[in-house]
């Protein structure tokens, strides 16, 4: 597939699962090569910033059950506008226990064979 396709895919889904907020409070800060980014403008809203990783977003456009993972995502946005500063897709702490969990399994592989 096409780079450029395959980015204008990508920002189409971005745009798709901001859509959930004001179209006015919302505008797009940078469009850099492995995130897309937003800048969120509300008083009623905490949130200032929505980063999305552009690999997560291939994934969930190459997934199966991607339309049900993009709802949820809408959902969890739209929950959490009043409470965070940032929401970040994928969030940080299930990207870190995946790397982690990689090594880890690696390890036991690797004691177990010795």
């Amino acid at each position: 597939m096409n780079t450029t396709i395959r980015n204008l895919d990508e920002a189409r889904l971005a745009a798709e699962i901001v859509s959930v907020l004001q179209p006015a409070a919302l505008r797009a800060c940078s469009d850099e090569r492995d995130v897309i980014r937003y800048c969120v403008r509300g008083n009623s809203l905490k949130l200032r910033t929505i980063i999305l990783d552009r690999r997560a977003l291939r994934r969930l456009l190459d997934s199966r059950d991607g339309a049900v993972k993009i709802e949820y995502l809408k959902r969890d946005l739209l929950r959490t506008a009043s409470q965070r500063s940032e929401y970040r897709y994928p969030r940080p702490s299930v990207t870190n226990r995946r790397q982690s969990g990689d090594l880890t399994i690696e390890k036991m592989v690797k004691s177990q064979s010795a």
